[in-house]
C-alpha cells in the first residue's frame, strides 16, 4: 500500500481512507449483469425435478410423457451422464448432480427439463413418474454414528489415520491428533472444565439464487455463464462431469449477488450443460429460493465436546476436543478446518483433538 510521510509522521493514503468499490458504478446504474440477466438467441428454460423424500431408493423413472409434451426440448436423468466405469468416489460425485439409485435428502436432483417456457418446463416435471421405496432417514449426527442407524452409502467405509473397520458406516473419516501427554497435562491442572456445544446447520442466505446458462458450439466446446466465486472450480467440476478436457470448457463469471462462501460449489452448471447439449440450444437454469435452501450447501451442524485444564494462576496445562461434523449427504465436511483452529490462539503444552466427518440425510455442506 502506498503512503506519504509528512513532518516526520507517516500518513497512509489507503489504510483509514474511504475507497471506491470497483464494482459500485456498474451496480448503481444497473449495468451489472447477474446470472439471471443472461439472454441468448433460442434459449430454453431449464427446471429440475427434486426428491420429496430425505432417503429413498429410486425404483424407476419414466420420462416419456414429459418428453412428448409440446415445447419440451430435452429431459435428462442420471442415464444421460457419460457412460464410464465408476469407482465409489466418482459415483458419489455424479449422484450429487443427478441421483441414480437413491435420493439422500429432500431436494436431491433426479431429473431436469429444458423447454420453451418456464410454464411448459414445470408441466413436464409434473409428468415425470418416479417410483420410490422410502427408507428411514437419519438427520442427527450422533444418531447417524450409532449401530443400527440407516446407512446412506452401503460402500462407505471410515477413512482413518489408524486401522479402518470394514463395516458399512456413516462415519466417512476419523482422525486423532495429539501433542505432548494430555493425561499428564490434566494431572497438573488445578481446575478442569468440560462443556458440550451444539451448532445447527445454517444456510448462508445470500439474496441471489444460483443461476447458470450453458451453450455449446458446433466443435464441441461449451461456454457456461455462472454465478460463482470459483471460476476454476466450476471448470474442473464440468470437466469431470462431462468427461471433457478443460481446454473445451469456458466459464464466464457473472456478478455475484451475495455468496459468503456458498458459491464456490457448482450446483446447476452441470445440469445446464447437459440440457443444452441434448436440446442443441442454450439453456438457462435458475434456482428458486426454496431450491436454494433445499439443495445447496449450508454450514455443518456440529457437536463439539471440550475439556480444558488450567492452574490457578491461569496457565492452560491441557486441552482436549472431540469434533463431530455433519457432512450432509456426501463426505467432505470441514472438520479438518475446525480442528486446525480449535485451540490455535493458545499456548497449550498437551492436547488431543478427535474429529469425525459424518454423512446425514441433508444437503452436502
Amino acid at each position: 500500500m502506498g503512503h506519504n510521510v509528512e513532518q516526520g509522521m507517516e500518513t497512509w493514503t489507503v489504510v483509514g481512507s474511504s475507497l471506491k468499490r470497483v464494482d459500485a458504478a456498474e451496480k448503481v446504474v444497473g449495468r451489472a449483469r447477474y446470472g439471471v440477466d443472461v439472454s441468448l438467441p433460442g434459449m430454453a428454460v431449464g427446471k429440475v425435478l427434486r426428491s420429496p423424500h430425505a432417503h429413498a431408493k429410486i425404483l424407476s423413472i419414466d420420462t416419456r410423457a414429459a418428453e412428448a409434451l409440446e415445447g419440451v426440448y430435452a429431459v435428462i436423468t442420471a442415464a444421460d451422464l457419460p457412460d464410464v466405469d465408476l469407482d465409489d468416489a466418482e459415483k458419489m460425485f455424479r449422484d450429487h448432480v443427478l441421483a441414480s439409485d437413491k435420493v439422500l435428502h429432500v431436494g436431491h436432483p433426479i431429473a431436469a427439463v429444458a423447454a420453451r417456457s418456464a410454464t411448459i418446463a414445470e408441466q413436464a416435471l409434473a409428468l415425470i413418474k418416479v417410483r420410490y421405496e422410502v427408507l428411514r432417514p437419519v438427520v442427527d449426527v450422533l444418531e447417524a454414528m450409532k449401530p443400527g442407524a440407516p446407512i446412506l452409502h452401503p460402500h462407505l467405509r471410515t477413512r482413518s489415520l489408524g486401522a479402518s473397520d470394514d463395516a458399512p458406516t456413516n462415519v466417512a473419516s476419523h482422525f486423532v491428533h495429539e501433542k505432548g501427554d494430555p493425561e499428564q497435562g490434566f494431572a497438573e491442572a488445578d481446575v478442569i472444565v468440560e462443556r458440550e456445544f451444539r451448532t445447527t446447520m445454517v444456510h448462508q442466505g445470500y439474496l441471489e439464487p444460483h443461476a447458470s446458462t450453458a451453450v455449446w458450439s458446433d466443435d464441441g466446446h461449451v461456454a457456461v455463464y455462472a454465478t460463482t466465486q470459483g471460476v476454476f472450480a466450476v471448470r474442473d467440476h464440468l470437466a469431470r462431469l462431462l468427461r471433457l478436457p478443460m481446454s473445451r470448457i469456458r466459464v464466464i463469471p457473472m456478478e455475484v449477488g451475495g455468496a459468503f462462501g456458498g458459491k464456490n460449489t457448482s450446483y446447476v452448471d452441470g445440469l445446464a450443460a447437459l440440457l443444452a447439449r441434448k436440446a442443441r440450444r442454450p439453456v438457462k437454469v435458475v434456482m428458486s429460493r426454496q431450491e436454494t435452501f433445499l439443495a445447496t450447501g449450508p454450514s455443518s451442524g456440529t457437536v463439539i465436546k471440550i475439556k480444558m485444564g488450567a492452574t490457578r494462576d491461569g496457565r492452560i496445562t491441557a486441552a482436549e476436543a472431540t469434533l463431530v461434523y455433519e457432512a450432509g449427504a456426501y463426505p467432505g465436511g470441514p472438520v479438518g478446518s475446525g480442528a486446525h483452529i480449535m485451540f490455535a490462539p493458545y499456548d497449550i503444552p498437551h492436547g488431543r483433538i478427535v474429529g469425525y466427518d459424518v454423512v446425514v440425510n441433508k444437503p452436502k455442506v
